[in-house]
């Protein structure tokens, strides 16, 4: 059956507010970001050609991680910044000129509605989404730097337990680049869970964690600011008792590594390039 396209020039296309906020104390110590929150498409923009199910897939979002993150934000006390847009609208964790910033093709899904989105539509909608959540990424950053307590950033995601085919036999993995200082420790205690240490962790799985132009190379990277981006194997917090359960693990490792400021300050780590992470969506 035929499904008819929507553009982005209808007058009610950008009738989405592009970012959920969790209040904290910006004296916290660390602010929670969710790139993949959401699987919502604006207004005017149907389901981007799609069947309905293809929103319910992880190309669309990253199932589990909004619950996972509201969770881990009260556990903390900490703020947090969630996309409130599919991933397949605009990515909001690639650069802006990455070439998977508008994904023309996912995991065997071609995406019709992206597939004639010309440079103006991908301008638009940097524009109308990617911009203003990253904007808010930054100035809630800067907020916290101003109290004076440096901000470690912690991104939260999650990985599709199958993928082309083949299981992965990690619960969660963390992936980081320059910066180890809340990435060592936070695994050596991910491997002293009994539970977890004998089904594997990633360090830097199943993705590697350097990407130039994501949240966390452009907001912490270019600040010298802490940093690790957490993923979760997504049938693990797919049901809210499971994002409760590991937003009481993860809240109870990441308390004493975030506790010394001194852990956290701005460090220069000098520039190198930094290798394209996979093209696979998380």
């Amino acid at each position: 059956m035929e499904r008819t396209l929507h553009i982005a020039s209808e007058p009610h296309a950008a009738a989405l507010s592009p970012v959920e906020t969790i209040a904290g104390p910006l004296t916290a110590g660390v602010l929670l970001v969710c790139d993949h929150a959401s699987n919502a498409l604006p207004p005017g923009y149907g389901t981007l050609g799609l069947p309905a199910a293809a929103l319910e897939r992880h190309i669309a979002y990253d199932i589990g991680a909004a619950a996972l993150t509201r969770a881990l934000a009260l556990r903390l006390d900490a703020p947090a910044v969630l996309s409130t847009f599919s991933r397949l609208l605009i990515d909001p964790n690639r650069g802006a000129d990455d070439p998977t910033l508008v994904m023309r093709y996912s995991d065997g899904e071609i995406v019709p509605g992206n597939a004639r989105a010309d440079s103006a539509e991908i301008a638009l909608r940097r524009e109308r989404y990617w911009a203003p959540y990253r904007e808010t990424v930054a100035a809630t950053i800067e907020a916290m730097l101003a109290t004076g307590e440096p901000p470690g950033l912690v991104s939260i995601h999650s990985f599709t337990p199958v993928w082309r085919g083949t299981a992965r036999r990690w619960k969660i993995g963390v992936l980081w680049d320059r910066d180890d200082r809340i990435p060592a420790p936070l695994l050596a205690a991910l491997h002293d869970e009994e539970d977890l240490h004998a089904h594997g962790i990633g360090d830097n799985e199943p993705y590697d964690g350097a990407l130039a132009g994501d949240t966390i190379d452009a907001v912490a990277t270019a600040r010298g600011l802490a940093n690790a981006l957490i993923e979760v194997r997504q049938d693990l917090i797919a049901e809210q008792a499971g994002a409760e359960a590991w937003a009481d693990r993860l809240g109870r490792l990441l308390m004493p590594i975030l506790a010394d400021p001194g852990s956290r300050a701005p460090k220069d780590f000098g520039s190198r390039a930094c290798p394209a992470r996979p093209l696979a969506p998380r």
